[in-house]
C-alpha cells in the first residue's frame, strides 16, 4: 500500500547539509512500500493473451508515457557525467520528484528517472547518507529488499538522527512482515519527527500485529491533536486509519477516513486503491467505476477498475482487462519489476485461472506478508481447492493475531478443510 514529502519536526536543528525530506517526504517512503511494488513473474494466462501491439498507422498512438522536460533532461544528462560535491542538493531534488511522481502515478518509470538524476553516485560504494536513503526507497519499490537495508544500516550508522531512513526501515521490514523489527525502527521517530509522524508508524505495526483497535484509538487521538499538519502526513494518516477501521469491521468510520484523506490534497495512488478496495468490499462497485475512471494509466488503479466493470457487466471490463494482461506480458518482455500482487489478482477475479494465481500468490507471499498478501493467498487456495497451500499464512495469522473482518471467515473456512 506500502512515502511523501513535508518538513521533518526534529528535536533540534538539521545542518544545512543534511537537507533531509520534509514530513511529506516520510510519508511518501512509507507509501512506496506499503504500496507493496512487486517483482512480476510470468501467468500462464496472460502469457496466452499476450499478442504483440503493432500498428502500421504513424499517426496511431500504442502508449502514452512520461516524459521529462528539456530543463529536466539536460539536468540528468549533467549528472550523468559525473557532477561535482556542488550538484549533489541539485541531484537529491530531481531524485526525490521523480520517486514522488512514481507514487503518485503508480508508475515504476519515474523510479528510473530517479536513478538516473542521482547519476554516478548511484554505483557509488560509499556515497553521501542522503543518497544511501534515497537509493535505498528506489531499492525497495523495486523488491531489492537485501541491497535496500544495507543502505539504510550504513546511512543510519553515520547518521542516527535522519528520521526518514529510520521511517523507510520500518516500512520495509513492515512489509516483510518482520513486526518486531519494524516497530523498533518506529522508536526514534518519536524524537526526531512529529507525534503524528511517529504515532502512525506504530499503528502500522500494530495494526497488523493483533492491536488493531488500540492502534486506531492511538492515531485517531493523536491525528486529533496534530493540529494543521501538512497535508501528505495527514494523507497517509487517515488512509491507514481507514484501513484500520475497515479490518475492525466499521464501515460507516472507514468511509468517513477515505473520504477526508481525498479532499485533503492531491490523492495518490495508493489511497486510491485502498478505498476502491473497501467499495469493492461493500459492494459498490458504480463508486468505484467514478473514482477511477480517469486513473487508467496505473496498473493497480485499472485493475480495481476493471474489477468493478465487471462486476457490473459492462463491456469496458472485457477491454480492461485485456489491457491488464497486455500490460503484464510487456513487462515481463522488459525484465521490469512491478506489480506481482496485482497480477496474481487478475489471474485469480479476471483470467479466471485460480492454480496459477495460487502459484503467483504464494510467490508473493515469500516477497511480500501484509495483511493484503494474506487474503490473496487465502482466496486462491479456496478458488483452487487446495487448502493446504495455505498452510503457510494461517500459521502466520496466527502468530501475529491479525485482526480482519475479511480474513477471518476465510480463515476459518480453510483450517476447515485443510487435510
Amino acid at each position: 500500500m506500502a512515502t511523501r514529502s513535508l518538513p521533518v519536526q526534529t528535536a533540534r536543528p538539521l545542518r544545512a547539509s543534511h537537507r533531509a525530506w520534509t514530513a511529506a517526504g516520510i510519508a511518501l517512503a512509507a507509501c512506496v512500500a506499503l504500496a507493496g511494488v512487486s517483482t512480476l513473474r510470468g501467468s500462464k494466462s496472460t502469457q496466452a493473451e499476450l499478442q504483440p501491439l503493432t500498428s502500421e498507422h504513424d499517426d496511431h498512438v500504442l502508449e502514452k508515457v512520461p516524459v521529462l522536460s528539456p530543463k529536466e533532461r539536460a539536468r540528468v544528462a549533467a549528472l550523468g557525467a559525473g557532477a561535482g560535491p556542488a550538484d549533489l542538493e541539485v541531484a537529491l531534488e530531481l531524485a526525490r520528484g521523480h520517486v514522488t511522481e512514481a507514487r503518485q502515478r503508480s508508475d515504476p518509470r519515474f523510479l528510473g528517472y530517479a536513478q538516473a538524476a542521482l547519476g554516478s553516485w548511484w554505483h557509488d560504494p560509499a556515497p553521501p547518507p542522503e543518497v544511501r536513503v534515497l537509493r535505498a526507497i528506489i531499492r525497495q519499490s523495486n523488491h531489492d529488499f537485501t541491497a535496500a537495508l544495507e543502505d539504510l544500516a550504513l546511512a543510519l550508522k553515520e547518521r542516527p538522527d535522519d528520521a526518514q531512513a529510520w521511517l523507510t526501515q520500518s516500512s520495509l521490514q513492515l512489509v516483510r512482515g518482520e513486526l518486531e523489527e519494524a516497530r523498533r525502527s518506529c522508536g526514534p521517530l518519536a524524537g526526531l519527527s512529529s507525534p503524528l509522524v511517529a504515532t502512525t508508524c506504530v499503528a502500522a505495526v500494530d495494526g497488523t500485529g493483533g492491536r488493531t483497535r488500540e492502534a486506531y484509538a492511538a492515531l485517531s487521538s493523536a491525528f486529533s491533536r496534530s493540529g494543521r499538519s501538512e497535508a501528505a502526513v495527514s494523507t497517509w494518516s487517515l488512509t491507514l486509519l481507514g484501513e484500520l477501521a475497515a479490518r475492525m469491521g466499521e464501515s460507516a468510520a472507514a468511509e468517513r477516513h477515505f473520504r477526508t484523506a481525498l479532499v485533503m490534497g492531491e490523492p495518490d495512488a495508493y489511497l486510491l486503491g485502498a478505498l476502491a478496495d473497501f467499495l469493492l468490499d461493500e459492494g459498490r462497485p458504480a463508486e468505484v467505476v467514478r473514482l477511477l475512471e480517469k486513473h487508467v494509466e496505473s496498473d493497480p488503479l485499472l485493475l480495481r477498475l476493471a474489477l468493478a466493470e465487471r462486476a457490473l457487466g459492462l463491456p469496458a471490463g472485457a477491454e480492461h482487462a485485456a489491457e491488464l494482461a497486455r500490460r503484464f506480458g510487456a513487462s515481463r518482455a522488459r525484465g521490469d519489476a512491478i506489480h506481482l500482487r496485482e497480477e496474481a489478482r487478475f489471474t485469480l477475479h479476471l483470467a479466471n485461472d485460480p492454480e496459477d494465481a495460487l502459484r503467483l500468490a504464494l510467490e508473493n507471499w515469500k516477497l511480500q506478508r501484509e495483511p493484503v498478501d494474506a487474503r490473496l493467498v487465502l482466496e486462491a487456495a479456496r478458488a483452487a481447492k487446495r487448502p493446504e497451500e495455505a498452510r503457510a499464512v494461517l500459521a502466520w495469522l496466527s502468530e501475529t493475531r491479525l485482526e480482519d473482518v475479511h480474513l477471518a471467515p476465510l480463515a476459518r473456512e480453510l483450517k476447515g478443510s485443510a487435510p
